[in-house]
């Protein structure tokens, strides 16, 4: 079966399809112990193998909370990050976005602004959401544009929350309501 048969939404340069365990016998692990690709996020704090990837998509596809998906290059089928909507929230009608791009050859080609769309589109219009948010470390100025391109407004700033490469850092909360993703599409 190949992988790219299922793709669950398409856009120019990706498809978004659902992970598959196979993933984890591909690159996907090696992601989480690079600490370049994990420079601004919270991983790359213990080793993540193929079984701890294989059981991470095992939860993952068993839970409504959370739609996890692959990005894939539509040029060669290959998977080249995830994105996803965490902790949705049924009656507060909210999810929390996360994105990594793990192959490093893709960065600055536009695939995680054209992720981050098409996930925030489906996550107001077929999932219903009111809002969706992220949170970012202060020194991730890729994910503070990403939030920005997808009309994400700044919202507080949680003061040395994290740690990360021997220093605390200040995580940067960003929120956007369906009627602000809206009027910034229009």
């Amino acid at each position: 079966m190949s992988t790219g048969s299922f793709p669950f939404l398409t856009g120019e340069i990706i498809i978004l399809r659902p992970l598959f365990e196979s993933d984890a016998d591909g690159p996907y692990p090696t992601w989480f112990n690079d600490e370049e690709v994990c420079w601004g996020n919270g991983h790359h704090i213990f080793p993540y193998t193929p079984q701890a990837a294989k059981e991470y998509i095992q939860n993952a596809t068993k839970t409504r909370e959370h739609l996890i998906l692959a990005i894939v290059s539509k040029d060669n089928n290959r998977h080249i990050g995830n994105v996803a909507l965490q902790k949705i929230h049924p009656i507060y009608r909210s999810a929390e976005f996360s994105i990594i791009i793990g192959d490093k050859s893709t960065w600055g080609q536009g695939v995680g602004k054209e992720a981050g769309r098409l996930l925030c589109d489906h996550g107001f219009h077929a999932l219903n959401l009111h809002r969706i948010h992220c949170g970012t470390f202060a020194n991730n100025t890729a994910m503070q544009h990403l939030a920005a391109y997808l009309g994400m407004k700044q919202e507080g700033v949680r003061r040395q929350a994290a740690f990360k490469d021997g220093q605390y850092l200040d995580i940067i909360e960003y929120g956007v309501l369906k009627s602000e993703y809206e009027a910034h599409w229009a």
